[in-house]
């Protein structure tokens, strides 16, 4: 065991020391993420005095204010595994799967999962989360075979992980914590892993990925890896994009995710400012050394709303099925659909199908809650109803919006493209990628159980952490209300 003294860290203060040095180390490598954090804790406090308690129905301020989410990109199994084991020493665990190459018009070749801590004691605590990409290079729609070797020799002669920080990671993660010199020497290690090399980068290797992916090549054609944005929580994406563009910084095109409407926030909105050059030395063909620049970070915002079941989650992606039906006809008719346009059509569409009230969230079984006997509810004699509706609409029961700590694919696609320079090709798509014998190749076969044998740790199914902890909530209700079984939501007519 450890050194238990005064100076010893447990797993979560090392997450949030881990998160805080992240931050300063980014901040200090790209300004404008120093200027997004400022302006999202002003419009964090605006929000707080203008809506009082109602600011923190999804979070308290104080968690809002500290949260962060990072992003990095891997390029093989052993690299992921590696990556496992440092975030496991901050107790945060590998959550779904995300597949990128399926989820934008774009070429983006990973296949993604998000570590996190899953307990809602140790999210209170510090809900830091990492997107963790990992290259795809046997996706035959990407790499043809003499690119995939060379592309696999590349990565595997290089270390990300130095052996002292991976087994002070072991360590951490099997006590629980680190003490004094130990811990300090962790965090130093881990967060230099995630600083930007100074290294000169193979130009022509880089541009030969590139040609594929700037994804592909801002991982696999350098030696090391580093932060690819961190991202602050606002309660009020809209002000901060507008406050952003006011202090003259380039934002992405649009908001990505569900659209702003008057009725309850749900699931993900995340935007971002747009890449910026930064000096990068370039290694040229001769071996002469030139100062080149790349453009692969970024600094991304994001306003955090309920956690939808798989129901509600279903109804989401047919919503976003017929925004871009809806969207494509437009623009049969035009030139083009601006970004405003396409909000404007998903704003139209979003009340078909959503409620305007978290109550009929609830009711209906779109939304996860726990929920609460209410202690000091006025006597009347009546016994409580058996079922969800009936009790919170006589108010024996009070329901509290489960947090969506997650992602969506289709987003995270959605801002990688945005700050890309070239959106890269899949073979046989027409964008200029060269046609060869795997141009109708198919999908390389990356699932869930996939990733959780490379990472070497269970991916967790992240509906079923929601779906536990609603559980756990309508169980305890039972109890307090002497129902024989836990009362549930009831089906939506219109399903």
């Amino acid at each position: 065991m450890g050194d238990r003294s005064a100076q010893w860290r447990e797993t979560w203060q090392l997450r949030a020391a881990f998160a805080a040095r992240l931050s300063a180390m980014y901040g200090r490598e790209v300004p404008a993420y120093t200027t997004l954090v400022e302006v999202s804790r002003e419009v964090n406090e605006d929000v707080l005095r203008e809506r009082g308690a109602d600011a923190e129905r999804l979070g308290a301020i104080g968690r809002v204010t500290a949260e962060r989410h990072g992003a990095i990109r891997v390029g093989t199994p052993a690299e992921l595994q590696q990556v496992g084991r440092v975030f496991g020493a901050l107790g945060m665990r590998p959550v779904g799967f995300y597949d990128l190459r399926e989820a934008a018009t774009s070429a983006v070749p990973v296949v993604s999962t998000a570590f996190r801590p899953v307990a809602g004691d140790e999210l209170a605590r510090n809900p830091f989360r990492v997107f963790t990409s990992l290259l795809t290079p046997a996706d035959p729609r990407f790499f043809d075979d003499d690119l995939r070797g060379r592309l696999e020799g590349f990565l595997g002669a290089r270390e990300l992980f130095p052996p002292e920080l991976l087994a002070l990671a072991d360590r951490a993660e099997a006590e629980q914590g680190l003490g004094g010199g130990d811990a300090e020497r962790f965090l130093q290690l881990a967060v230099g892993v995630f600083e930007l090399s100074g290294e000169p980068v193979d130009r022509a290797w880089y541009e030969t990925l590139e040609r594929v992916s700037a994804v592909a090549a801002d991982i696999g054609g350098v030696r090391s890896t580093h932060i690819n944005h961190l991202t602050p929580r606002v309660l009020d994406i809209d002000e901060l994009y507008r406050r952003m563009t006011g202090r003259g910084i380039e934002m992405i095109d649009a908001i990505q995710g569900p659209p702003r409407w008057d009725g309850p926030d749900v699931l993900l909105r995340q935007t971002s400012f747009r890449a910026l050059d930064e000096p990068r030395p370039m290694r040229q063909p001769d071996g002469s050394v030139v100062p080149g620049a790349l453009r692969v970070r970024f600094g991304e915002v994001e306003a955090r709303g309920i956690a939808l079941t798989r129901r509600g989650r279903a109804r989401y992606d047919e919503l976003l099925s017929r925004v871009d039906a809806t969207a494509a006809e437009a623009a049969r008719a035009a030139t083009s659909v601006t970004a405003a346009a396409r909000a404007d059509i998903a704003r139209d569409l979003w009340p078909t199908r959503f409620p305007r009230t978290e109550h009929a969230l609830a009711e209906q079984g779109l939304a996860h809650f726990t929920y609460h006997a209410v202690a000091d509810r006025p006597r009347d004699g009546r016994t409580p109803p058996p079922d969800l509706p009936g009790l919170l609409r006589d108010g024996w029961v009070r329901a509290d919006p489960v947090v969506y700590e997650d992602f969506l694919p289709r987003s995270a696609a959605g801002i990688f493209q945005s700050n890309l320079d070239d959106s890269g090709a899949r073979k046989g798509d027409g964008k200029g990628a060269e046609e060869g014998p795997s141009a109708t190749a198919t999908a390389a076969a990356y699932d869930s159980d996939w990733l959780s044998g490379a990472v070497g740790r269970d991916v967790l199914d992240p509906f079923a952490l929601y779906e536990a902890q609603q559980s756990r909530s309508l169980a305890d209700v039972a109890r307090a209300l002497h129902l024989d079984l836990p009362p549930g939501p009831t089906s939506s007519p219109s399903d």
